[in-house]
């Protein structure tokens, strides 16, 4: 029974998913595998299934609760998981809805949404994240070539570690974002530092498809991780 109303969330056939809550009371906070509740359903990977903030709309009014977690190796809400398939209709739903936006759990260091929308390179997530309200640590602002943020970051008390703005300097290459790692990398970035993956800055910014970047980090003497660029 289960499987068919996981099939109607993701063919977006809003009357069946209806029909289903109506004749089976609280399945919209049950788990259909022991993990996922069915608004986990509605924004998993890949996302995007057709009328999608209706289904959300269906099951909160049937009592999904939007803020509950994952139950497996991490904790993401279903905010998580439409930021981590860039399904800006799905999120949008949700806050709309009244789902908390700094929602900890993420795969990325048990963070918020943000923190998945920007380490997976999903920029349309992570922008209406911004537009929406989201806060951003100092290599999410980077990510993002959010130089006020970023430097409110930097001014804070505690400073960040040196560690922290090599991360955040990383992190402009992977956003493909060539004044914050100019900036970054006058503030005593660790150039070849291997981060994420594997790959040094270099190999994040050739990534994000950022040709100047890349030219510009060859300029610097970046190098590649060994069979990148």
């Amino acid at each position: 029974m289960q499987d068919g109303v996981v099939e109607a969330i993701r063919r977006g056939d809003v009357p069946a998913i209806e029909q289903f809550l109506s004749a089976n009371p609280g399945a919209a906070t049950a788990r259909v595998d022991g993990q996922r509740t069915l608004l986990h359903v509605a924004t998993d990977w890949p996302g995007h299934f057709p009328n999608v903030r209706q289904t959300i709309e269906v099951l909160v009014a049937h009592g999904a609760e939007l803020n509950a977690a994952f139950h497996g190796k991490h904790s993401e809400t279903a905010l998580h998981w439409a930021a981590s398939s860039d399904d800006v209709a799905a999120l949008d739903a949700l806050l709309d809805l009244g789902a908390d936006i700094e929602s900890p759990g993420a795969v990325i260091g048990g963070g918020t949404p943000m923190s998945d929308a920007v380490a997976f390179g999903l920029w349309r997530a992570a922008r209406r994240l911004i537009e929406r309200g989201a806060r951003t640590t100092i290599w999410q602002a980077a990510a993002l070539g959010m130089m006020e943020r970023l430097r409110e970051c930097l001014a804070a008390d505690p400073k960040p570690t040196s560690d922290e703005i090599t991360n955040a300097f990383w992190n402009a290459c992977h956003g493909g974002q060539l004044k914050t790692a100019q900036f970054l990398l006058g503030y005593g970035a660790e150039l070849n530092w291997v981060g994420h993956g594997g790959s040094t800055a270099l190999d994040s910014a050739a990534e994000s498809g950022s040709e100047e970047l890349v030219e510009w980090l060859r300029k610097q003497g970046a190098a590649a991780s060994k069979g990148r660029v």
